[in-house]
C-alpha cells in the first residue's frame, strides 16, 4: 500500500494547523457586523444623507414639445402629401437653422450657452416636425424663443416652396383650360372625349390647388404634465441601498485594518 506523503499526513493529524487558520465562518461574519455596528450606522447615515442633499439639490425639469405641420397638397391620388418630405425638413432644421437661431439666441441674452438641447424627429407615419426640449420651468421662456425662430426660419423656407407649387399649378390650369376651350370648338369625331379628358384635368388641378395647405404651428413648446429624469425618491432609494452595501463593506474594511494593525504590533 502506498504510504501517503509526510507533509499530506501531517495535514490530516492536525485538523487545526496554522495551514487553516485563515478560514472564516458566517458566524464570525456575523460577529464582525455587530462589532462593528456603530461604524455601519455612520456609514449608512452619511451615504443616505447625501442623497437626500442631492435629490432636493435637482432642479425639476419638464419636456416642451413644438409641433410644425408641414405644407401639404393633395395629388391626383386624393391622398395628402408633403411639399417637403418630413425626413428633409428634420435635416435642415437640425444643420441649418439650429445652428445660426442657437447663436442669435446667446448673443441676445449674453450668454455662453445655453442650458438645454433641441432635438427634431419626423413622428412615424406623420406630415410633423416635433421640437423637443428638456428644461427647467425657469428656461421655459429661452425654449419658446429658440423653438418659434426654427420654426419661423423653416415656415419661410416652406412659404416659397408653396409659391413654387402654385405657380406651376396655376400655369397647368391655364394650359388645361385652354386646351378644353380648343376642344370644345373642335368639329373633331374625337371633341367629345378630348372635352371629358381636359375637364378631367382641370378639376384635378383646380382641387389641388384649392387644397394646397401651407406649413403651421400645432403646438408651441407645451410643459409636459410630469417631469422628465431621474426622480427624486429614486434617487433617495438608490442611496438607501448603496449605504446598506457600503456600511457592510466599510465593516469589514475597519476588522482588516485593526487586524493588520495588530498583526504590525506583534
Amino acid at each position: 500500500m502506498t504510504q501517503l506523503p509526510a507533509q499530506q499526513d501531517k495535514k490530516t493529524q492536525w485538523p487545526d494547523a496554522d495551514w487553516r487558520d485563515d478560514e472564516i465562518s458566517l458566524v464570525d461574519l456575523a460577529v464582525i457586523l455587530i462589532r462593528r455596528w456603530k461604524a455601519m450606522a455612520v456609514i449608512f447615515v452619511v451615504v443616505v444623507v447625501l442623497a437626500v442633499v442631492f435629490a432636493l439639490m435637482q432642479t425639476a425639469r419638464y419636456q416642451y414639445t413644438s409641433l410644425y405641420s408641414v405644407a401639404e397638397y393633395t395629388n391626383s391620388n386624393g391622398q395628402r402629401v408633403a411639399i417637403e418630405s418630413p425626413a428633409s425638413v428634420v435635416a435642415k432644421t437640425q444643420n441649418l437653422y439650429l445652428g445660426p437661431e442657437t447663436r442669435k439666441l446667446l448673443e441676445k441674452n449674453d450668454l455662453a450657452s445655453l442650458p438645454f438641447e433641441v432635438k427634431a424627429t419626423n413622428p412615424s407615419d406623420t406630415l410633423l416636425l416635433k421640437l423637443n426640449s428638456d428644461a427647467t420651468q425657469d428656461n421655459q421662456q429661452l425654449v419658446a424663443t429658440l423653438h418659434q425662430n426654427l420654426i419661423g426660419r423653416l415656415q419661410a423656407d416652406q412659404a416659397e416652396l408653396v409659391d413654387q407649387r402654385k405657380a406651376s399649378l396655376r400655369r397647368q390650369l391655364a394650359s388645361a383650360k385652354q386646351a378644353l376651350e380648343s376642344a370644345k370648338e373642335s368639329d373633331s369625331p374625337s371633341a367629345a372625349e378630348l372635352v371629358a379628358t381636359y375637364y378631367s384635368r382641370v378639376s384635378d388641378l383646380e382641387g389641388q390647388l384649392n387644397e394646397l395647405r401651407e406649413g403651421e404651428i400645432t403646438q408651441h413648446a407645451v410643459q409636459s404634465l410630469e417631469p422628465v429624469g431621474t426622480s427624486k425618491k429614486l434617487i433617495v432609494a438608490v442611496g438607501i441601498v448603496l449605504g446598506g452595501m457600503l456600511a457592510v463593506m466599510g465593516a469589514f474594511f475597519l476588522e482588516f485594518i485593526a487586524m493588520v494593525y495588530k498583526k504590525s504590533n506583534e
